[in-house]
């Protein structure tokens, strides 16, 4: 702790305190004890308090007229000349009347309104206001820590073609407004890099950029060396799944892994692995970056509501994802909460599920599992109208921001037309920027509505039931929930569902879904009314989906 006092105020007529309020919040987290003089403080009156409070730091703001700044500066600047000991000079105003206080060349610091706020945390930090290297970890838990209490931005990029994504890089970089770069690569990147006979040139950059060699992986990180020199990661390979881990690991400093539980396989025809195959593999791979103590995220609860499962199964997926992570060994967890997913999803419906899971996920914590919350904006809920896109964007980042995010997976606002360039990616960041920057002092807080704990209450319930019913029909194994076995077991007979899974070829789910007052439930067409988990087991019972539960042979229990 600083223990040193910055003082600020409004100079002369300005009323404007904003500014001078969160520079002062942003010392008090850095340590420095505060005072805000108040707004329309004289010259006078500032001098004399800087004289009876000796601050280390004085920070004055004008955000008026900029000749009428001109003989309020040149007062100041008189008469700090009689003081005793000289503190440090802070200027803060539109960049009109910045750019005249800048020409006296008295003030240490001149802050324009347009800086980031990690360039103002380095000043307070003493490395002279522009935030250098020095100042980036290149370590995902080490960046939290210097960028506290903000969270850290990620944004998705990869472009069809190879040189065009790595000169988007070094212009996303150079730009300094995201922290963690997520490299998109096309498929034949995942599935085919270590088998390039077999790649389908007819599919080279769909759904990403093609990376085609380890000096490409290589050019591409590289690229990422200046600005604000982003951490990188990077999808994993839904074949060979150790050596693309290993690969990614070596040469982009991968900054955490990344993972489905149940999915790149048979089920969304993304890779050629039995379900069984592909939770095995998923459950290693997070053992195999827990013993290299590298943070692992299982992407996995919003794949079930991207095909229209009911929030109870996106609650109950986000823990089994978490608990196979802590099974795993895995220490630093990353839990992405996506948010409008559907898109239809009403707000507080919305924060009640992610809510929900929240608590499902950190009823895990203890001392050797560490859960870190990410957020982030559903695809499905943005507008092919950027206008009305970057709105929505705004409007998602504020609902997630009740959270309390360690990290915001920004979502660039033109994927609903087309996948972000650099210039969409730099100013989807800026936007969410805007909206941490203006919320996290002071906010308010939806979470106590009585409606969200109500939702919230019963999806716990629910989806407690749920795993309930499991451990309990697969009760010769030791640890079920971790058994790939079962997993696969569940989502073949449609315990764990979603309607737009693939029906037929070992899937026999029934699973209907419908939008409810906002929320997405299980829903009995017969009826026309929503099904509680017991009535959809039943329903499932009925239908002969549960013939034999539980006959299962037990295995070896993971890990």
């Amino acid at each position: 702790m600083k223990n040193e006092l910055v003082i600020a105020a409004s100079l002369g007529n300005c009323v404007h305190v904003a500014g001078a309020v969160h520079f002062l919040e942003l010392a008090a987290d850095e340590g420095f004890d505060t005072l805000f003089l108040g707004p329309a403080v004289s010259v006078e009156v500032l001098l004399e308090q800087v004289r009876a409070l000796k601050p280390a730091m004085v920070s004055v703001g004008y955000r008026l007229t900029p000749e009428n700044v001109e003989p309020l500066l040149d007062a100041l600047i008189k008469g700090a000349q009689t003081l005793p000991v000289q503190p440090r000079w802070v200027f803060g105003g539109t960049r009109p009347v910045a750019e005249r206080a800048a020409r006296r060349g008295f003030f240490e610091k001149v802050f324009y309104g347009t800086e980031d706020i990690d360039d103002t945390l380095a000043y307070l930090r003493g490395s002279g206001g522009k935030t250098s290297q020095a100042d980036l970890p290149d370590r995902l838990l080490d960046r939290l820590d210097a960028k506290r209490p903000y969270p850290l931005l990620r944004h998705h990029f990869g472009l069809p073609d190879f040189e065009a994504t790595e000169a988007g890089i070094r212009e996303i970089a150079e730009a300094g407004v995201l922290d963690i770069l997520s490299l998109g690569p096309d498929q034949n990147t995942q599935q085919y890099f270590f088998h390039p006979q077999r790649r389908d040139a007819a599919m080279d950059g769909a759904g990403g950029v093609p990376i085609r060699t380890e000096e490409e992986f290589c050019r591409l990180k590289e690229a990422s060396r200046r600005g604000n020199f982003p951490l990188m990661r990077c999808y994993s390979g839904t074949e060979d799944v150790f050596d693309f881990a290993q690969m990614l690991q070596d040469i982009i400093q991968n900054a955490w892994c990344a993972v489905p539980l149940c999915w790149y396989n048979e089920l969304d025809q993304r890779g050629t692995r039995t379900l069984e195959e592909s939770i095995a593999q998923a459950q290693q791979l997070m053992a195999w970056h827990a013993a290299r103590g590298i943070p692992v995220e299982v992407n996995e609860p919003h794949h079930w509501g991207l095909r229209d499962a009911h929030d109870v199964i996106s609650v109950t997926m986000a823990y089994l994802a978490a608990y196979n992570a802590k099974r795993a060994g895995v220490r630093d967890y990353i839990a992405q909460y996506m948010f409008n997913v559907p898109g239809s999803m009403r707000f507080a419906m919305d924060l009640a599920k992610n809510l929900a899971m929240r608590e499902m996920v950190e009823s895990l914590e203890d001392e050797s599992f560490h859960p870190l919350r990410q957020v982030r904006a559903g695809l499905p809920f943005l507008s092919a109208d950027f206008d009305i896109a970057k709105g929505q964007l705004a409007a998602s980042t504020y609902a997630s921001m009740a959270l309390a995010p360690h990290i915001i997976h920004v979502v660039g606002y033109s994927e609903a037309e087309h996948a972000a360039d650099p210039a969409v990616v730099i100013e989807s960041c800026r936007i969410v920027r805007g909206v941490v920057r203006s919320i996290l002092y002071g906010g308010t807080d939806p979470t106590g509505d009585p409606l969200v704990q109500q939702r919230k209450k019963r999806l716990i319930e629910e989806s407690r039931f749920l795993l309930d019913f499991i451990q309990t029909s697969y009760a010769s194994f030791s640890d079920p929930l971790a058994q790939p076995t079962v997993l696969a077991d569940c989502i073949r007979r449609g315990i764990l569902d979603a309607p737009q899974i693939l029906k037929g070829e070992g899937f026999h789910g029934i699973l209907e879904t419908r939008m409810v007052a906002g929320s997405c439930l299980a829903w009995d067409s017969h009826k026309k009314s929503p099904l509680s988990e017991a009535q959809r087991i039943a329903q499932l019972k009925a239908a002969g989906n549960l013939a034999g539960l539980g006959c299962l042979s037990p295995t070896r229990t993971f890990p």
